[in-house]
């Protein structure tokens, strides 16, 4: 209930032949409801008037899941949803969703988009772990989310702490070992 009224409900249209699963209907509005409670650095857009890009590297899990954020803004933003199949196609991105076809090429993408100002999401076990932002994961048959805020602070991107509350924070092992 509380994630409900923190994050908001987005309303789907979706046509009957192109259903999208229940479960990247979820992490679609939670892409865009992220965008929400992140700032990012004034110098991550062109001008005020910049949109948002939400980019998905590799395979698309979500098919027309992401059709459901269409015309809609943050903040006065447009979001635009772009698709990558390389690295070097996301240096406009501010959402990256990394997907799961993209794990073995994980690290070297991370290294690559460490101290950009691009907040990357995915689903692959270990992401925050590795340096990634927010990671999603199931617990107990519902979507819920962990944050690394240690990498969106290197990636100069402040996490809204009503945002935080809601996630389990990770920190990586390589912040443990300091401690």
């Amino acid at each position: 209930m509380i994630i409900a009224s923190i994050l908001g409900t987005t309303m789907v249209d979706v046509s009957a032949e192109t259903k999208p699963s229940p479960e990247y209907l979820i992490k679609a509005a939670f892409l865009f409801n992220f965008a929400k409670f992140v700032e990012w650095p004034a110098n991550a857009f062109k001008d005020d008037l910049s949109p948002i890009n939400l980019c998905i590297l590799g395979r698309d899990p979500f098919g027309p899941a992401l059709d459901t954020l269409k015309d809609k803004t943050i903040r006065g933003r447009p979001i635009k949803i772009k698709r990558a199949n390389k690295v070097d196609d996301i240096e406009t991105c501010h959402i990256l969703f990394i997907s799961a076809s993209e794990k073995g090429n994980l690290k070297q993408i991370l290294d690559v988009l460490r101290n950009s100002y691009i907040l990357t999401v995915s689903e692959i076990e270990g992401f925050t772990q590795m340096g990634g932002v927010i990671n999603f994961i199931i617990v107990n048959k519902k979507v819920h989310f962990e944050i690394n805020p240690a990498a969106a602070e290197q990636s100069r991107l402040k996490i809204s702490s009503q945002l935080l509350k809601l996630a389990k924070i990770v920190i990586p092992k390589s912040e443990k070992e300091k401690e």
